[in-house]
């Protein structure tokens, strides 16, 4: 069975997709992003299987 890891990060609505890709080539995947406080921005959740 394939055990996960989970992070929660803050994401800046003007460079999403650098931010994205940087976690992205770490080895995460984005399972979903949702409002932040402020509409600047967001608040993205990744997963990867844990090494």
């Amino acid at each position: 069975m394939t055990k996960w890891e989970y992070l929660t990060a803050p994401v800046l609505v003007h460079s999403t997709k650098a931010i994205l890709d940087n976690f992205g080539s770490d080895g995460w995947e984005l399972v979903q992003m949702v409002p932040g406080m402020n509409p600047e921005n967001l608040v993205a959740y990744f997963k990867r299987p844990v090494a």
